[in-house]
């Protein structure tokens, strides 16, 4: 099954149309569905300033710059609830969820456009609801392996269209993460195989993408054996794993580097946040990942980090053509290459290789071993082809584990995913040194570390309880 449309993704936004106006054709429709992405496409969330956080929020960067604009109390993990940050990240990920409420209630009414395609539409709004509540839950709450009866986030899943409707409580966490799990079903369900263009299919949720998104939030919760049923559907039982249905091919691209550039839309792209048109779209430079990687640099790879790994000084692996030394010496990440306005990266938010090592972990989890392993060398050999890894490092479970992990902040290394791995095994946050000082250590049990409930929320919903 393919969308109705081949159009290319056009993400003006539509919000300030009225409601009688902007239902009123199919046009204008699959212009109200546009917008969702384009709320992800924001340069507070998944636009770029989200992806940064999730990295001062970790280990492997330092902070070249104290200046409040940058980011710094983030990676001094001491941000308060009045921070902009945290109330930015909250505004724009509800934003985009009352956005994916209005055009669920709008599609299950509308007579404009054919049943199907209202599905269609429908299931898009609920992968874009349950990214938007697994990005927010893991911000604002306690990890779900730490105490998943804890506070979670207001569950809005009907429209907000008028002022003084902001009163709701917080679910707690394990609902929360059974409402994003049942959207994502739901969306799997009747989402497209594929669009017309790699365009779209890189940048438009489908089937692979509300699965791929599932393995993700099942290793969140450690629930290793629907992580290896979800997988199942997306990779092949053996060597060259890969996923084809229709026109619609899902692997690792032969070329790392390729990965963040070029079309940004090859086979490894399950989902990324697409930049097609400079003049509109792109974050301005402190909130661009190139910007704060390489330009800078605001932040820089912690000489302690993943970066002193020797895959990074080894000509063999593709992926140290991707560190380079900036002029104070420090070591900097080159993924993302465009260093001057208009910032037109591709942000890759969902790999192929991801699913691949999402996979490995739970196999290794279920004790298979052998599929574990094989699925992390497809990783480590496509960067590498002739690396071995040492017996010792694969030979029991605890080891491949170990082993898988390093390779996971080898292979997403300042794609925003370290802070996600430390949080869902409950580990510790390192402290770590950068140009401004020494950000401290943060226990799991410290107030600090998952960010405080915004201000605004507060303020305006008289049933919201801060976080401890």
């Amino acid at each position: 099954m393919t969308a109705c449309n081949d159009d290319l993704l056009d993400t003006k936004p539509e919000t300030s149309i009225p409601e009688s106006i902007a239902f009123s054709t199919p046009d204008k429709i699959l212009a109200q569905t546009n917008n969702l992405y384009k709320q992800l496409q924001n340069q507070s969330f998944y636009g770029g300033r989200f992806i940064v956080f999730n990295e001062q929020r970790a280990d492997q960067f330092g902070q070249n710059d104290g200046n409040a604009a940058t980011g710094s109390a983030v990676w001094n993990q001491n941000v308060a609830s009045t921070n902009d940050f945290v109330n930015n990240v909250w505004s724009v990920g509800y934003t985009a969820i009352n956005a994916s409420n209005i055009l669920i209630s709008k599609m299950n009414e509308t007579t404009v456009i054919s049943k199907e395609l209202a599905k269609n539409y429908i299931a898009e709004a609920k992968f874009v609801r349950a990214f938007c509540y697994f990005s927010l839950v893991q911000t604002y709450a306690k990890p779900y392996n730490q105490d998943k009866s804890s506070l979670g986030l207001p569950l809005r899943l009907t429209p907000i269209t008028t002022s003084g409707n902001n009163d709701l409580a917080r679910s707690s966490v394990e609902m929360v993460y059974n409402q994003i799990l049942k959207d994502l079903d739901e969306a799997e369900t009747d989402l497209p195989v594929s669009y017309a263009t790699p365009l779209l299919n890189t940048s438009r949720a489908k089937k692979a993408t509300a699965i791929a998104l599932k393995t993700r939030v099942l290793l969140v919760q450690n629930n290793f054996d629907k992580v290896i049923s979800e997988a199942k559907k997306i990779v092949s039982a053996t060597p060259p794993f890969q996923y084809a249905e229709g026109n619609l091919t899902q692997k690792l691209e032969s070329n790392y580097v390729a990965i963040f550039g070029g079309s940004y839309t090859g086979t490894e792209a399950v989902f990324s946040i697409p930049f097609a048109n400079s003049t509109t779209e792109t974050p301005s430079a402190q909130y661009a990942l190139a910007y704060n990687y390489l330009t800078q640099p605001i932040i820089f790879l912690a000489a302690a980090g993943i970066v002193s790994d020797p895959v990074f000084s080894s000509a063999a692996d593709a992926r140290s053509g991707l560190i380079g030394t900036s002029a104070a010496n420090q070591k900097v990440l080159k993924k993302f290459s465009v260093t001057t306005a208009p910032f037109r990266d591709y942000v890759p938010v969902i790999r192929y290789a991801e699913i691949l090592l999402n996979y490995a972990e739970a196999t290794a989890n279920s004790n298979d071993l052998v599929l574990a392993t094989a699925l992390l060398k497809a990783v480590r050999n496509r960067s590498d082809p002739n690396y071995v890894f040492p017996v010792n490092d694969i030979a029991t479970k605890e080891a491949l584990l170990t082993t898988i992990q390093k390779e996971r902040d080898i292979e997403f290394l300042g794609e925003g995913f370290r802070l996600m791995d430390l949080q869902r095994k409950v580990q510790t946050l390192p402290a770590k040194k950068g140009s401004i000082g020494t950000a401290p250590l943060v226990l799991p049990t410290s107030s600090n570390y998952i960010w405080p409930i915004p201000s605004g929320e507060i303020s305006t919903n008289k049933l919201m309880v801060p976080n401890p």
